[in-house]
């Protein structure tokens, strides 16, 4: 191995480090993306940082703050461009620079448009050696936020537990539980990830979910509850179900000024569509106007079904987190998607790029099947 790739082998392995702080803020952050910073002087790790909360410090003035103010001449390790202008905090381009950073290794660029290479540009005007990675690591974990900057949307991950016959429920409505407790880990996990929940009427009162995180292990640290969004276009669930608590969006298609007949648990917050929760589009619109970068659709047949079908050629979902337990409920059960075809040419295709065993469960990782061959 050749100087050059053994450079360029240890600048990944430095990066993809610095992808794991990220995460530790990634379910805090939002509405900006998760970054991770570590620098180095000498061979030797100096600093270490991450971006916890929007508006306080970026991740490379938390690295900076834990090296003791001093990295001259050294290299930073950031997953994230810097950011190039003023907002609440100053621009970590200019940070990097006044502290005297002699080289800065990036492991995907912003999308932002107030950055989009300028963080880059910034520094190398001012003689820092910058090199772009473009690590597909480094582009899923701010996978959510570029949706939302690039796409005026969040990322939509949609969330199933089912049957081997593609059931949910039994027709009585009985689903707890389908899958097992290390499937419903992963879903904790899920929530924990995303800035939203999203369900619908049905769910909340066939189940009377909370549809929050309560694994304790989650609940260390920095994490923000989800806001839960409840989809019930004429307001008909029981106001005393456990979700209509502080930190609750009711989305219905009523008068602005509709409300429950009755008071809910906690103070809830309504938001009226002209076309009430069908418009899907509208909705996912309104959320990232609210900072939502990872929305999370946790619900049953009729709104995933109304999720498999939307957007046309450009679906409104991103994933499709499907757990398959080894089990069949009959023929008088609930199917997973409340979807109509004529024929089988009308299906809805999805492609699968992961899978695994999850306990005794089946999780697949899908994609629409549009996207999935684009790549």
């Amino acid at each position: 191995m050749n100087v050059s790739a053994m450079k360029r082998q240890s600048d990944v392995l430095f990066v993809k480090t610095s992808l794991e702080l990220a995460a530790l803020g990634r379910n805090s952050c939002a509405p900006n993306p998760p970054v991770g910073c570590i620098i180095v002087r000498d061979g030797r790790v100096i600093g270490r940082g991450y971006h916890r909360f929007a508006g306080q410090g970026h991740a490379e003035v938390n690295a900076i703050a834990d090296a003791g103010g001093d990295i001259a001449g050294a290299t930073v390790f950031v997953s994230l461009e810097p950011c190039a202008f003023v907002g609440r905090t100053p621009a970590c381009a200019q940070t990097l620079i006044d502290a005297g950073a002699k080289r800065v290794v990036i492991g995907t660029e912003d999308p932002h448009p107030q950055v989009a290479g300028k963080g880059c540009q910034m520094l190398r005007d001012a003689g820092v050696n910058v090199r772009v990675l473009g690590l597909p690591e480094a582009e899923q974990m701010i996978a959510g936020f570029s949706s939302r900057i690039l796409k005026g949307r969040p990322r939509v991950v949609l969330k199933s537990a089912s049957s081997l016959d593609g059931a949910v429920a039994l027709a009585s409505g009985e689903s707890q539980w389908i899958t097992g407790p290390q499937a419903r880990q992963v879903v904790q996990e899920l929530r924990a990830q995303s800035d939203a929940v999203i369900t619908g009427a049905g769910t909340v009162t066939a189940d009377d979910p909370q549809l929050n995180v309560r694994d304790s292990r989650l609940l260390q640290g920095h994490l923000a509850q989800p806001l839960r969004v409840v989809l019930d276009s004429t307001l008909r669930a029981s106001p005393d179900s456990q979700i209509f608590s502080d930190g609750t969006l009711v989305v219905h298609g009523l008068d602005a000024a509709a409300r429950y007949s009755s008071p809910t648990r906690g103070d809830v917050e309504y938001m009226s569509l002209a076309s009430g929760p069908r418009d899907l589009a509208g909705l996912l619109e309104r959320l990232a106007e609210r900072g939502c970068n990872d929305v999370l659709v946790e619900a049953g047949p009729k709104v995933l079904g109304s999720f498999l079908q939307s957007g046309g050629e450009a679906p409104l979902w991103d994933e499709w987190v499907c757990f398959i337990a080894p089990k069949t409920l009959g023929r008088d059960s609930m199917s997973l998607a409340d979807i109509a075809l004529a024929e089988l040419a009308q299906a809805h295709a999805a492609k699968i790029t992961d899978y695994t065993l999850i306990g005794d469960d089946l999780q697949l990782r899908l994609a629409p099947a549009d996207r999935a061959n684009a790549r």
